[in-house]
């Protein structure tokens, strides 16, 4: 199991529409393809503006190919476009893998 560490740092003002747009559609999609969100967060102390979420996976073979599905998925294509008629939300995404170590509770 490897798990993907995603930090979306929003356009200032723009916060909302990320969350409406992951509470509306993106979890619904990440769902019907399979993708398996651990959870998500926003800062309370620190950096403002900024979702970081948690996916599971098998190993990088299945990340490729779902997320790969996810990108091209239609609705989500359409969702992405409509919810950016104003500009984007997103300013920067940073995305890590990581694995857990051996005296994780994770194993």
């Amino acid at each position: 199991m490897i798990y993907e560490l995603r930090i979306y740092e929003a356009v200032p003002g723009k916060m909302g529409n990320l969350h409406q747009r992951f509470a509306t559609t993106t979890c619904r999609i990440f769902e019907r393809h399979g993708i398996k969100p651990v959870a998500f967060w926003e800062d309370v102390i620190g950096v403002s503006n900024r979702l970081t979420y948690v996916l599971a996976w098998e190993d990088m073979a299945q990340r490729e190919r779902l997320w790969n599905a996810f990108q091209a998925d239609p609705e989500w294509i359409a969702a992405r476009a409509k919810s950016e008629e104003d500009g984007p939300i997103v300013a920067r995404v940073i995305s890590t893998f990581m694995k857990p170590t051996t005296y994780s509770p994770l194993q």
